[in-house]
């Protein structure tokens, strides 16, 4: 694994973040609150001028309080973090269609060949040298040309691609912290609308029951977007982890393939 991944990501992740809260931010203070409060303003004409109008919902309204302003900054950022692992993965997957040995298909290797082999990896460019099809391959050549023995160089790549998939699935950690986060996040919501509400109660005694009902708004509002963007997140993270489970499997299939089934020992006399 390249020692510069993990800066790399690292500085990919709090960048990500640094551009969803601006834009996000952005759109909400140009656009959503204005609108939200427009609406607002038009509804209220409308029930002060007829007190049986039925309060219309808006989706600028549903969407304009801060707990959902942070849910899709975590959406946007917990998405822009899918899209750089699905990507890495993809360019993975594009190299199971090389032949990396270049190796005719009929000739067998041999302990030997080790040193061709690993040579012939060692030219390789930076990104593809750290793919886990090289890696794996690489293991396997040095094993056998070591050891001289096939288990021990089948066992090698098994080995290897087993630790790839515990990686993988303890670097989607962070997504699913956001995923866990962001119903949290909706949950806050719901208790300062409730709270607020409940600080309104006096005046909803005295028949002013409007900042009872708008507090109960930003309650209910939150909770439900927030639950939305975790249904849809946990869908996209489902995606990638079997993207990524299914390039180990077929990266072990490719090694077993194209390299494990070919190699020989030359037998004692």
């Amino acid at each position: 694994m390249n020692k510069h991944q993990l800066p790399t990501e690292l500085i990919f992740q709090i960048f990500t973040l640094l551009i969803a809260f601006i834009i996000v931010h952005a759109a909400y203070v140009s656009i959503i609150r204005p609108k939200a409060a427009e609406f607002l303003a038009i509804e209220q004409q409308q029930l002060s001028e007829n007190p049986r109008y039925v309060q219309q919902r808006n989706f600028y309204v549903v969407i304009k309080d801060y707990e959902q302003e942070a849910c899709f900054i975590l959406m946007f950022w917990a998405l822009a973090i899918l899209v750089f692992k699905g990507n890495t993965v993809f360019r993975q997957r594009q190299q199971l269609t090389d032949d990396l040995l270049e190796l005719p298909t009929t000739l067998p290797i041999g302990p030997e060949d080790a040193r061709p082999l690993l040579e012939r990896f060692s030219d390789m460019s930076s990104p593809a040298r750290n793919y886990l099809l090289t890696r794996a391959l690489k293991l396997g050549i040095q094993r056998f040309g070591v050891t001289g023995n096939i288990q021990d160089s089948a066992t090698a790549v098994r080995d290897l691609c087993e630790s790839e998939m515990e990686r993988q699935e303890s670097e989607l950690s962070i997504i699913r912290y956001i995923a866990w986060a962001i119903p949290s996040v909706g949950f806050i919501g719901t208790v300062r609308g409730i709270g607020a509400a409940l600080g309104q109660a006096n005046r909803a005694v005295e028949g002013d029951i409007t900042g009872v009902t708008q507090n109960l708004g930003i309650a209910f509002n939150s909770t439900f977007i927030a639950l939305v963007i975790s249904i849809i997140l946990m869908f996209f993270i489902h995606q990638l982890q079997l993207f990524q489970e299914r390039l180990v499997l077929d990266t072990e299939s490719y090694c077993n393939d194209n390299f494990i089934a070919r190699l020989r020992v030359k037998s004692l006399p």
